[in-house]
C-alpha cells in the first residue's frame, strides 16, 4: 500500500512577519520556504492561499510562544487568535507546538553559518518556522513509531 504524501506548513507568527516552512513528502525534514510580511488579514490569506495551493498543504502547525513557566501569555493568545482565523480561512486543520527559544536557536544556527542576524530578520523567521515544524514532525514520528519490546518482560510471548 502506497503511503500518502504529507504536506504541512510550519508557521512562526510574529507582529510584522510570518516565517513559513514546509516538509518533504514523507514528513521527515522541515525546510525554510518564505517569509510573509503581514498586512491586512485578507491580503495575508491571499498569500497563504497561493502557498497552500502550490504545495497542496494538508495541515498548519503554528508555534505558540509559551511563557517560560508554561503558561499562555498575551502574545501566545494573539498568535492563537490569528492562527485560528487563518486556518478557518484556508479550511485547514491546525495544530500548535511549543516554540519557546526557537528564535534563539534559529539565530545561533545562522550565526554559525556566518549569516548576519541583524540584516536577515526574515531569514531568522523562516529558520524558526523550520525548527517549529521539525519539532512537530519529530513528535508525530515518535507517536507513530511501533512500541519496542522490553527484552526481559514477562509479557513477551516465547
Amino acid at each position: 500500500m502506497a503511503q500518502r504524501r504529507l504536506s504541512v506548513l510550519g508557521l512562526d507568527v510574529g507582529r510584522r512577519r510570518i516565517g513559513v516552512a514546509g516538509c518533504d513528502g514523507l514528513g521527515l525534514l522541515a525546510t525554510e520556504l518564505t517569509t510573509v510580511v503581514r498586512s491586512a488579514f485578507a491580503q495575508d490569506v491571499q498569500k497563504f492561499e497561493a502557498i497552500v495551493a502550490e504545495r497542496q498543504v494538508q495541515q498548519l502547525v503554528v508555534g505558540l510562544p509559551y511563557c517560560m513557566d508554561g503558561s499562555l501569555g498575551h502574545q501566545a493568545q494573539k498568535v492563537q487568535r490569528y492562527a485560528e482565523r487563518l486556518a478557518h480561512a484556508l479550511d485547514l486543520p491546525l495544530d500548535y507546538i511549543d516554540e519557546r527559544l526557537t528564535s534563539v536557536e534559529a539565530e545561533a544556527q545562522l550565526k554559525s553559518q556566518r549569516v548576519s542576524v541583524m540584516r536577515n530578520k526574515a531569514r531568522v523567521d523562516r529558520k524558526a518556522a523550520a525548527i517549529i515544524l521539525q519539532r512537530w514532525l519529530d513528535r508525530r514520528r515518535q507517536n507513530l513509531a511501533p512500541a519496542r519490546l522490553v527484552q526481559d518482560s514477562p509479557y513477551n510471548e516465547p
